[in-house]
């Protein structure tokens, strides 16, 4: 993918419902077919297939004549805001949304920036309620408090969720996003799910433009990346693309890591291609989990914050992380399979471990092994900003992973217990 279809992509995915529709357009476009859960499958060889739940969570894959699973897995969510039931708040001739944290966000770098409102609307038709995502088109702000009301504000201040983060929706008898909504819907909206998001177009950074700066760049640049890898893929065995939802809030939702979704579309993959449940558990001795989410690189003004001899830096690979407590699935052994891998594709590697005296973070790998007992490695982009509202990365990383991961769907694994793996290219 190009850096300009990668910026778009982003751009067009505001949200976990809008990045799932832009993931299924791209699969469309070459040549997936859209299956339901709920539908008897009849799986051809070679082709490509791919289904959504709850339109925010999707798996995608390809079927090899091998029995065995290569699975890559990310998030489709990001930390923002969530509008809350009666959003209108009304104070002097303001109107304001009333808005709670989704995931744990950098509060400050949310103000005065542009924003908008996106999501799902649930519509009702007769006797029929469906899904509709919503963008609004209009722009809003969270101002800051002017430096004449609070002199010590360079010295650090703590936000309060409920009474600093309120947007302007607008100057009383102005426009309402109400009436945006009701326009926008072919029937009656009962509920919706909408978020308050950074809607900065994304920019190029740095002398030579070797930097993309962005809302959503953690993690939609691993589920992009896999995508493209699951497409040019020369499949040997059964190729899978997992992009969950809630990852920044936990998972444990029915189209989170933590849920059945994946397990439960490989045994249907399996059952759809004559095998029984048992024979696709024995499969996944020879199957192998990429957990793709992305990493923290070395700050440029606080280096010191890094680990002091595994020094992560943009632009210098794909990033394997490790942690003692298992915050991450990586082993000696996963590690080794993927280095491995990731050198037939001529793609660097480089090693990310957290400072001891700081807490590590998590992600969706040891989740997802939770439900699907398979050998599995966490990796990810280096990136600047994790969790800001708009982050920062290495274009070139992006290529990497693109090339790192099409080599990965390219191959086969057979393993003899957890004693020895061989990988065929």
């Amino acid at each position: 993918m190009k850096k300009e279809r990668l910026m778009q992509a982003l751009y067009n995915s505001p949200t976990a419902f809008h990045a799932c529709s832009e993931i299924a357009k791209i699969l469309e476009e070459n040549s997936f077919t859209m299956l339901k859960e709920g539908e008897k499958w009849q799986l051809e060889k070679n082709k490509g297939y791919y289904l959504m739940r709850n339109n925010s969570s999707l798996i995608a894959f390809k079927c090899g004549k091998d029995f065995s699973f290569n699975i890559v897995a990310s998030h489709s969510d990001s930390p923002c805001f969530k509008l809350k039931t009666n959003y209108e708040m009304k104070v002097e001739n303001y109107r304001k949304f009333n808005v709670e944290k989704y995931g744990g966000g950098i509060l400050y770098s949310w103000f005065d920036r542009p924003l908008t409102v996106a999501g799902r609307l649930i519509v009702k038709k007769g006797d029929e309620l469906y899904g509709v995502n919503f963008t609004s088109s209009h722009t809003f702000v969270i101002p800051s408090l002017a430096i004449h009301f609070n002199r010590t504000v360079n010295d650090g201040v703590k936000f309060n969720p409920q009474t600093d983060l309120s947007p302007i929706e607008s100057v009383v008898n102005d426009g309402r996003l109400n009436d945006e909504i009701n326009r926008f819907a072919d029937g009656e909206v009962v509920d919706c799910d909408l978020y308050l998001v950074c809607s900065q177009k994304p920019f190029s950074a740095g002398c030579d433009d070797e930097l993309v700066c962005s809302p959503r760049i953690d993690n939609l640049t691993s589920a992009f990346s896999s995508v493209e890898g699951l497409i040019h893929g020369k499949e040997k065995a059964i190729n899978v693309v997992f992009v969950a939802d809630n990852e920044e809030v936990g998972s444990r939702t029915k189209q989170g890591a933590g849920s059945k979704f994946l397990y439960d579309t490989l045994l249907k993959i399996s059952l759809s291609l004559g095998k029984t449940e048992e024979e696709m558990r024995d499969s996944l001795n020879s199957s192998f989990l990429v957990s793709f989410d992305n990493a923290h690189a070395v700050h440029p003004n606080h280096p010191e914050l890094s680990d002091p001899t595994n020094k992560v830096l943009m632009g210098n690979g794909i990033v394997i992380k490790k942690h003692a407590n298992q915050n991450y699935t990586t082993d000696a052994f996963s590690s080794a399979v993927i280095k491995r891998i990731f050198e037939k594709a001529e793609v660097p590697c480089q090693d990310f471990f957290m400072r001891s005296d700081l807490p590590c973070g998590g992600t969706l790998g040891a989740i997802s092994s939770s439900q699907l007992s398979v050998r599995s490695v966490d990796v990810g982009l280096a990136q600047l900003a994790m969790h800001s509202a708009v982050e920062t990365f290495a274009f070139k990383d992006f290529e990497y992973a693109e090339k790192g991961l099409t080599t990965f769907f390219s191959v086969k694994l057979t393993c003899d217990g957890y004693d020895s793996v061989k990988i065929l290219f």
